[in-house]
């Protein structure tokens, strides 16, 4: 047989191969391998067998990711290219130039599989490349979403996992689980998701958990404040530090399915099965709600702000001269319902437009942090972009997006210039990348003076985890 390699190459692999059998206890196999190939003791000592012991291992998962990377560049440049072949010269000149005008398109950068069943909620943590998800097989598993790999899976939720969240008090950024089994429990991030503490006070399925922005419900600690919904109808506030529940928000009269804490942490948005959102103003002493948002025909699943960069927008549609200051939380508000619609609202709780177009239940909203898109998934299977400058036009389908119903969708965060980031309620956080540990700073963070990172996620029905990047 022909030599297809160098003789110094070909003497490498004679190593390497050697050093890996001897490793794995095959002392035989090397001998037999070191006679044939010649290789004796002066080419061949214990200082070279120790140089080449793991680099076949090296090779071997090099290559492995090499070609995954090829299979999916080969599939982003057929999609770019069947978009270049449609495309007009003006089209061409604007797309992708400006973060604030991304959006995501067929196919996915990374399709993530692991979970044995239905992923119901996922969550990025707001410096490092890492995002969570949680699924109805009890885990909760760690990726790494620029690389497409799995970090870690924890487990000690009893049942299916609902909802997740990064957030937490200063000088550490925490990982916040709810969960069928009526518990919120808390993570260590930077103690290998380490579980620290349990919080246990409601009294059925705990739907949704968010943690709420610094300089809100009247605490000097409330940087380690944390919301949670459930099915006993109720919200509740939560000292992470103690563990101990601060206050129960009642009024919701059926299941509450989802919640979300102002930029600022003055406000909670809440949506519940009983077709109504309802907005509570959590800096006084006794929350109140402030307002009820009653127009769905179905139960609303999933409530968010919009943030100060969607106002422009947003003030033109609701008839409004000029936009609210960019220092006012709670402005406009959006909701999805299984009535199939999306209805965005004032801070007066008028609804002044209904977005139509899903033909199912939808599951989850998240702004553009360029303000001008409000993106939205269902069970529908679909990805639906919505441009907020065009009265609410839908500009984009992403049609399959899932093979099955898509439960839950998130966007990245921001990096700001200084370094730090923005996590999914606003707040700049900033720290060491060797333990983990970030600080918050208070007050709403602008998109316009952060970087936009192009990417989010959706999970599904159909077990798999999506990175959608640019």
């Amino acid at each position: 047989m022909s030599r297809t390699l160098p003789t110094r190459q070909a003497e490498e692999l004679h190593k390497s191969i050697i050093a890996y059998l001897s490793a794995n206890n095959l002392p035989k196999s090397a001998t037999a391998l070191r006679e044939e190939v010649g290789l004796g003791e002066d080419v061949y000592d214990v200082a070279t067998e120790k140089k080449y012991e793991t680099l076949l291992e090296k090779k071997w998962t090099s290559i492995v990711r090499l070609q995954k990377k090829i299979m999916d560049l080969e599939s982003r440049n057929a999609s770019l290219q069947s978009e270049l072949d449609n495309a007009t010269p003006t089209s061409l000149s604007k797309r992708n130039q400006d973060p604030k005008s991304w959006l995501p398109r067929i196919p996915s950068r990374h399709t993530l599989e692991g979970h044995r069943e239905m992923i119901n909620c996922i969550a990025f943590h707001p410096r490092f490349s890492t995002i969570a998800s949680g699924s109805d097989d009890c885990t909760i598993k760690i990726w790494d979403w620029e690389l497409g790999e799995l970090e870690q899976t924890i487990k000690g939720h009893t049942r299916a996992v609902k909802g997740l969240d990064y957030g937490g008090p200063r000088g550490a950024t925490l990982l916040a689980s709810c969960s069928s089994d009526l518990t919120i429990k808390l993570w260590d991030p930077s103690d290998q998701y380490k579980n620290i503490r349990t919080l246990s006070g409601h009294d059925h399925s705990v739907s949704a958990v968010r943690f709420i922005s610094s300089g809100s419900g009247g605490s000097q600690a409330s940087a380690n404040l944390l919301v949670s919904a459930s099915a006993d109808k109720s919200l509740r506030i939560w000292d992470t530090t103690t563990g101990y529940c601060l206050k129960a928000l009642r009024g919701h009269v059926d299941w509450v399915r989802d919640v979300c804490p102002s930029l600022d942490g003055q406000f909670v948005l809440s949506a519940g099965s009983d077709h109504t959102a309802r907005l509570w103003d959590i800096s006084v002493p006794n929350p109140e709600n402030k307002l009820t948002l009653i127009g769905h025909e179905n139960a609303v699943g999933c409530c968010t702000f919009a943030p100060p960069a969607a106002y422009v927008h947003l003030a033109t549609m609701a008839g409004l001269k000029k936009p609210p200051a960019a220092n006012s939380s709670a402005e406009f508000l959006a909701t999805g319902s299984r009535d199939k619609t999306i209805r965005l609202w004032d801070g007066r709780g008028i609804c002044f437009k209904t977005l139509v177009g899903h033909d199912n239940w939808v599951s989850s909203l998240v702004f553009h942090p360029g303000g001008k898109y409000l993106l939205s998934c269902a069970d529908d299977k679909t990805i639906r972009c919505w441009d907020l400058s065009q009265e609410g036009k839908c500009v984009k389908v992403l049609d399959g997006a899932h093979t099955h119903f898509v439960t839950c969708l998130r966007w990245a965060p921001c990096i700001q210039k200084d370094g730090g980031a923005v996590n999914g309620n606003g707040t700049q956080e900033q720290g060491s990348e060797n333990d983990g540990s970030l600080k918050k700073s208070v007050g709403p963070a602008d998109a316009s003076e952060a970087q936009i990172r192009c990417v989010i996620a959706t999970g599904s029905v159909d077990l798999t985890l999506r990175i959608w990047a640019n």
